[in-house]
């Protein structure tokens, strides 16, 4: 029988993606192992490759489809002894992204039209009837109150009084021991006994939340062809979720120190020059060429390690503690950014995480991670010192619970020992959940980060 290939989930997170290429076509034989298809995701461009042995029997999504869902059928496999196109035919039109299955099976129940009651039908239909014109969404409310005492009435009525503004405090109940009933409501509201005029009532209801502009509101404010419209691909489309959610579900707050760096770049300058030579295909190259950025990644790390209670990630039933300092380092690409990990980073010497870094940066633009190279991790670094920016706040990446924002490191007059002396400071921000780190453990990790930086060779032993 014909083997269906499906939109694989590339990542635990990965909703749809982009079917970028196809690397076989209908009629070639594949086998286990080999690669089929190329699959964009919000953050990479990941090979597929099959799981069984056949004939591409046909190819349902084509090369450059957009928005494929995961699990949607993208091609079709012929078995070993089984004609292609009897199989090609066997799978049908294989729904695409499943938009046209899902319809056509709404076409049928939206035309079909719903069953009339007979004329003669008794008054427990009517009630029923009643009941169902009630939206599900108006509950019945409070049991009301008149002059402080409760106010009789069946969760029907109250019902039906809520939806139609009647004051059942005004409304004299029929039912037993004056218990206030649903005709007696029906006929409060037919005889104008309102509770308060509408104002009164929307002014009960809470304030609906605030909606963003809308495309069409947008684009009004400005001249037409005087732009030109870029549609946002799925990595675009990600990174506003996530900044979306981010801030408004982490309450977050902010910490802000000056290190000086004067020892940290004379440490970088001596550990680059000791650096050994190799041989490449490049000619003669240092084994390794470190950064600032890598000095504070290990900085960082050991800051988590020293201590440990701001090395958490929040969840509404635990708080999380790591074992290991995992730090993202935010990087710039085409079309937005993504956060390669260093895993274990205080493990690691600083050559490691140079090295491991510029091959992750170098992926990264190419968008040739792997999911594990980028999800996860206990904290994150995001360095816009090479642009010249004295500081700013970084929104923190769920699940991290802290965040560390690196300014460019700048000449300034600074009081030494009771003399004025130049010093090159740079500007961190720690940006915390409240919710894991509180403004004193976020302190205590801020010190003790610049401790690591303004004695550098701590890093080393």
């Amino acid at each position: 029988m014909p083997i269906n290939i499906t939109m694989p989930a590339l990542s635990p997170t990965m909703e749809e993606g982009n079917l970028a290429k196809w690397l076989v076509k209908e009629g070639d034989s594949v086998a286990p192992g080999d690669v089929i298809a190329e699959i964009e995701t919000d953050k990479a461009t990941m090979e597929v490759e099959a799981v069984d042995e056949g004939t591409v029997a046909k190819i349902v999504v084509p090369a450059g489809t957009e928005g494929v869902k995961v699990n949607a059928l993208i091609a079709v496999l012929a078995a070993e002894g089984e004609d292609a196109a009897d199989a090609a035919k066997a799978s049908g039109d294989g729904g695409g992204n499943g938009a046209a299955k899902a319809q056509d099976k709404a076409q049928p129940a939206k035309e079909t039209a719903a069953p009339q009651p007979p004329a003669d039908a008794g008054a427990s239909a009517k009630e029923a009837a009643a009941k169902s014109a009630i939206p599900d969404d108006v509950k019945a409310g409070p049991a009301p109150t008149k002059n402080g005492e409760r106010v009789f009435a069946s969760p029907l009525a109250r019902r039906i009084a809520q939806n139609e503004g009647v004051d059942l405090a005004s409304v004299k109940g029929s039912g037993p021991h004056g218990r206030i009933v649903k005709a007696d409501v029906e006929a409060a509201a037919s005889g104008g006994a309102k509770a308060a005029p509408a104002e009164a009532k929307a002014a009960a209801q809470p304030a609906p939340a605030p909606k963003p502009m809308s495309d069409d509101a947008v684009l009004k404010l400005f001249e037409e062809g005087s732009y030109e419209l870029v549609p946002h691909d799925n990595m675009r489309k990600t990174i506003a979720r996530r900044l979306v959610e981010a801030k408004s579900t982490i309450p977050h707050f902010y910490l802000t120190i000056d290190c000086d760096i004067d020892a940290l770049l004379a440490l970088r300058k001596q550990l680059n020059d000791a650096a050994p030579v190799t041989k490449t295909e490049k000619g003669e190259q240092p084994a390794y060429k470190l950064s600032v950025n890598d000095m504070i990644i290990k900085a960082m790390a050991l800051a988590l390690k020293a201590v440990p209670e701001a090395n958490v990630s929040w969840t509404d039933a635990n708080m999380v503690k790591h074992a290991h300092a995992d730090v993202g380092v935010a990087v710039s690409i085409p079309g937005g950014l993504i956060t390669p990990i260093i895993r274990r980073a205080e493990e690691k010497t600083l050559s490691t995480i140079s090295n491991e870094m510029k091959d992750l940066a170098g992926r990264a633009r190419n968008r040739k991670l792997k999911p594990e190279e980028y999800q996860g991790g206990t904290t994150a670094v995001s360095n816009l010192g090479m642009f010249g920016i004295k500081d700013f706040s970084a929104v923190i990446n769920p699940p991290h619970a802290t965040i560390l924002a690196v300014g460019t490191g700048e000449q300034r007059a600074v009081v030494k020992d009771g003399e004025v002396k130049v010093a090159t400071l740079m500007s961190v921000t720690l940006s915390t959940d409240h919710r894991a780190v509180d403004g004193a453990l976020g302190a205590e990790l801020l010190a003790a980060f610049k401790g690591f930086v303004e004695n550098p060779m701590s890093m080393l032993v």
